[in-house]
């Protein structure tokens, strides 16, 4: 692909120009160098961890921890200390906590065993399942950033859950416009996605649980989704064996976006009381700044295609 594209999100009202041609321009400002790694034990080592006074087990306040701190743990769920949104505040009512992913100080998510990675997921999703038991929370968001351009403050490995009682407008309008397809044509648009895609140069990945493929209007170079096959609305819904696919091949996406030496966010999320979503995973490397043209139309300019960056994910 050599000329540029005007390409539209398979359901709401996003586009991207598909430009390859932009990738070779003129750099003459360099890139952000990559940040230095801190030596531990940083806040989130055991040995800073386990002196904390509270952690999160079933319910959605903090609960205090045993006289004897919980040691040789995998996966540690804690309060976020800076929260944006807290039980305690009507005016901007929600909950934020931190996953510690690992209490190995440096090691990265893919480095880690594909058992731990779908023990990641089945905390997510006992996590989401928890807080939706409020019947004020509307909106759960599980995300990761990785690397200081993609937001993340403290290097070791770690993951967030974000969840409020105001649901984002422009996620009520893809609810709507979702459902209006179904009403439409009596299928789910993502059901048809996985249809089209699993046949098409996009395809990364496939296996009888989920599939991965690059979407065919990317807003960021490299974006890469991963869903699962059959119609589940959130990840509390997932099994053992999905589980287990989704973290080998989230596995793969992060090494290869490694490779390109690049920081990277994921997220997926429920609007609470929509309960036929299609549960998907966005990842999203961090390879170009958005400039006058994105801020100022609204336009994104990807200059690598979705479908050089299938290739590229496939090797």
């Amino acid at each position: 692909m050599l000329s540029s594209e005007i390409r539209k999100d398979y359901i709401q009202d996003k586009y991207v120009i598909i430009a390859p041609r932009r990738g070779v321009r003129p750099q003459e400002v360099a890139p952000p160098s990559p940040q230095k790694m801190v030596p531990p034990p940083c806040r989130f080592c055991p040995e800073k961890l386990d002196q904390e006074k509270y952690v999160l087990e079933t319910g959605l306040s903090p609960v205090p921890v045993r006289a004897k701190p919980l040691t040789n743990w995998q996966i540690k769920v804690v309060p976020n200390k800076f929260p944006a949104v807290s039980l305690e505040n009507p005016k901007a009512y929600g909950v934020q906590e931190v996953v510690v992913e690992t209490p190995e100080h440096g090691k990265h998510l893919e480095e880690l065993p594909d058992g731990h990675v779908a023990k990641l997921l089945e905390i997510y999703a006992a996590r989401t399942e928890a807080i939706s038991q409020s019947k004020k929370i509307e909106y759960v968001l599980i995300f990761k950033n990785s690397g200081g351009p993609a937001g993340a403050s403290i290097q070791h490995a770690h993951s967030q859950i974000f969840a409020t009682h105001f649901l984002p407008p422009h996620l009520f309008d893809k609810s709507q416009k979702v459902q209006a397809y179904k009403l439409r044509t009596g299928r789910c648009v993502y059901c048809d996605v996985v249809t089209r895609e699993r046949k098409g140069p996009r395809l990364v990945f496939e296996d009888k649980q989920v599939l991965a493929f690059t979407p065919y209007a990317s807003m960021h170079n490299y974006e890469i989704w991963i869903l699962p096959k059959h119609h589940l609305d959130n990840i509390t819904l997932l099994n053992d064996t999905e589980r287990l696919s989704w973290a080998k091949i989230l596995k793969h996406v992060l090494k290869k976006i490694d490779g390109l030496g690049l920081p990277y966010n994921y997220y997926f999320h429920q609007v609470i009381h929509d309960e036929d979503q299609h549960l998907y995973m966005k990842i999203t490397p961090r390879g170009s700044i958005w400039a006058g043209v994105e801020i100022g139309s609204g336009l994104i300019i990807n200059p690598v295609s979705p479908e050089d960056a299938a290739q590229y994910y496939r090797e």
